[in-house]
């Protein structure tokens, strides 16, 4: 018998949204910071993205990925000195709103050919970011509490 996390056994399979199966593990900085001053804030932080802080009300949020430096800046042999994270970032960003439940997640996930996505609130900021491995690790734990 596991012990269940308390804050899983208080809704079902069906209720799990965004917010409970999202996670803190992210950096949100200016586009204007070089890929090295990101790296460093990726070890510091233990983070497994970086959120490129929208400009003004009219921008878009952007992301940077591990990938995306590998692809962008590590293959080409581009010095991370001389890179801007805004070079490489994607932008626009596909969010999720808090309320999101997990099946739709998912979906969104797999009609865009997505790995994670930012949580934004209302007021367009980001709370969390939701990935494949929270939303699996969430629904099992879901389905557990379901089962007694």
């Amino acid at each position: 018998m596991t012990p269940a996390t308390p804050y899983l056994a208080t809704s079902s399979l069906n209720e799990r949204t965004a917010r409970d199966a999202m996670h803190s593990n992210f950096i949100a900085i200016d586009g204007f910071v070089t890929v090295a001053e990101g790296l460093a804030l990726f070890r510091q932080r233990h983070a497994s993205v970086i959120i490129i802080n929208r400009r003004n009300e009219q921008d878009e949020l952007g992301i940077v990925l591990p990938s995306d430096i590998a692809k962008k800046v590590l293959s080409p042999s581009r010095p991370p000195e001389r890179v801007n994270l805004y070079e490489i970032m994607t932008k626009p960003v596909v969010s999720v709103r808090p309320e999101m439940n997990i099946r739709y997640c998912a979906r969104l996930f797999e009609q865009f050919g997505l790995s994670l996505a930012p949580v934004v609130d209302t007021n367009h900021q980001v709370i969390g970011i939701v990935d494949y491995h929270h939303l699996i690790l969430d629904w099992l734990a879901a389905g557990q509490t379901t089962k007694s």
